[in-house]
């Protein structure tokens, strides 16, 4: 990001934000380093695109992204046919948890917490077969070594913004955001604009297995989606083809709505 900014000559100084995601592991991320944005102790917010919420925050301007990473999950400790019949695999997500009851009903599952490195830790220890993590974050630490296995997304359908790097600032600031429009790259905000739109047409939330992937193929972007109950007894895949992404996004999510989407909403998995 900063040397991005440097190559148009712009000089940058860093801001360390402690949120409340990294004191209490079940923060919102992005809260305290967007307050910091409108409260003008800093001009521009880098976040994980996942932890973004779907609906725009008052006052800040979602520039872009940066050119995304790999999307996919991953495993570290033993590949998926590696772990043994009946096997535990670590992971804190629900969206991953159902997608892998999915292609091994066999498998248990315990809660994750951490930082990578912790995850690292815990995947080399002997109560667990397995952790779930993101192929980016491992890649961007020059850790990608580490990875046993690689989900392609008609196995694990990854979340939404997965890999991408947002950028924000305050929506007055005309300045720096004629300098963030030079440095994000537009194949990877259409991409994530689908998915995001997909998640907004849906409610979101998170309280339900929610996963998008957008790509371009050609002149064509298709978008993957998933939404699942929390038990993983209901999956519901979609894939379509268009070229408005937020047309994309909402015309899927209200297909998987109208296929099964709406049951789970009445049974209690709200995802607003």
């Amino acid at each position: 990001m900063s040397s991005r900014l440097k190559s148009k000559g712009v000089d940058t100084d860093f801001l360390l934000v402690s949120t409340e995601g990294d004191k209490d592991r079940e923060g919102v991320f992005v809260k305290e380093v967007q307050i910091a944005v409108l409260e003008g102790r800093a001009d521009i917010a880098v976040h994980s695109a996942k932890d973004l919420r779907s609906r725009p925050t008052d006052g800040l301007n979602l520039v872009g992204f940066l050119e995304r990473g790999d999307p996919r999950d991953a495993l570290i400790g033993k590949s998926l046919e590696e772990i043994p019949e009946g096997g535990v695999v670590a992971t804190g997500s629900a969206r991953r948890r159902v997608q892998l009851i999915d292609l091994r009903p066999d498998l248990h599952f315990v809660g994750l917490r951490g930082n990578i490195k912790t995850r690292i830790e815990i995947a080399q220890g002997a109560d667990v077969d397995a952790v779930v993590v993101a192929k980016a974050a491992l890649d961007r630490l020059g850790m990608s070594d580490l990875a046993d296995y690689v989900f392609e997304s008609d196995q694990m359908i990854p979340q939404v913004g997965q890999g991408a790097i947002a950028i924000e600032c305050r929506e007055d600031d005309l300045e720096t955001l004629a300098l963030l429009t030079k440095i994000v790259d537009e194949l990877t905000g259409t991409c994530v604009i689908a998915e995001r739109s997909y998640l907004a047409e849906l409610g979101g939330g998170c309280e339900l297995p929610v996963g998008a992937y957008a790509y371009r193929s050609g002149d064509d972007l298709f978008l993957e989606t998933v939404l699942a109950s929390l038990d993983g007894g209901t999956v519901l895949r979609a894939k379509h083809r268009g070229s408005n992404p937020v047309m994309l996004g909402a015309q899927t999510a209200q297909e998987l709505l109208a296929s099964g989407g709406y049951n789970l909403l009445d049974k209690g998995g709200n995802i607003s």
